[in-house]
């Protein structure tokens, strides 16, 4: 496969496979294909797959595309504006673990799991739903970054504090809790929330400047409401 990210303020990955390649996404993520790349739609590893997905806070079923010849395109374009951040997840250490939200397609190579938070408070107070997503197996797979892309390695006990809207992916050797901020000050007046992820290497992070669910509860406050006469 070879493939290319454009475009600067809304991008895409555009590929050209080979014959009897397959590459696969979430349904409607799809832009544009050449007619002789076929289009299958499945749960992607069987019906407990594709239900824990669902419970998870995506879709229950992917969209496998097959060409038929070789150098047919196909186009995939992100959902918010940001960056497309190829990663070979046979080069990085044990997969990555990623939110609901960040996987856009991958080669047909690549596992996409549905994997359980450490702690229960983790997956109820976090704002990204008990079940978060990991990757594995080979192949390249497109991560979605909404706004800039923040690339960390954390040495061993070296913790970050975040947002949870603010996370991409980690890998499997960073440690994932979340926790309450401190001060009841901080909590009522200091408008960041409630809670915050704690991150602890070693490992690598990858987060976003953009908190798409926070950018778009502050366009909800703008939205008119009808009025009941």
């Amino acid at each position: 496969m070879q493939y290319r990210v454009t475009g600067e303020f809304q991008p895409a990955v555009e590929m050209l496979l080979e014959a009897g390649e397959t590459v696969y996404t979430q349904s409607g993520a799809m832009a544009w294909r050449s007619p002789d790349i076929e289009m299958q739609t499945n749960t992607h590893g069987g019906f407990l797959k594709g239900l824990a997905r669902m419970f998870g806070g995506e879709s229950m079923f992917m969209a496998s595309f097959t060409a038929h010849r070789d150098g047919a395109e196909i186009g995939f374009a992100a959902t918010a504006p940001g960056e497309i951040l190829p990663v070979d997840i046979g080069q990085t250490n044990s997969g990555l673990i990623i939110q609901k939200g960040a996987f856009l397609c991958a080669q047909e190579g690549v596992t996409l799991d549905t994997v359980f938070t450490k702690k229960f408070s983790s997956g109820m107070f976090g704002g990204e739903g008990f079940i978060l997503q990991q990757l594995g197996g080979g192949g390249v797979v497109f991560l979605e970054v909404d706004g800039n892309l923040i690339d960390k390695t954390l040495a061993p006990g070296e913790a970050l504090l975040v947002d949870t809207g603010n996370v991409v992916a980690f890998e499997p050797s960073v440690a994932y809790d979340v926790e309450t901020v401190k001060g009841g000050m901080n909590i009522f007046f200091g408008g960041e929330g409630l809670f915050l992820t704690r991150l602890t290497g070693p490992g690598r992070v990858i987060l976003q400047t953009q908190n798409f669910a926070e950018f778009c509860g502050r366009i909800r406050q703008y939205i008119p409401t009808q009025s009941s006469s």
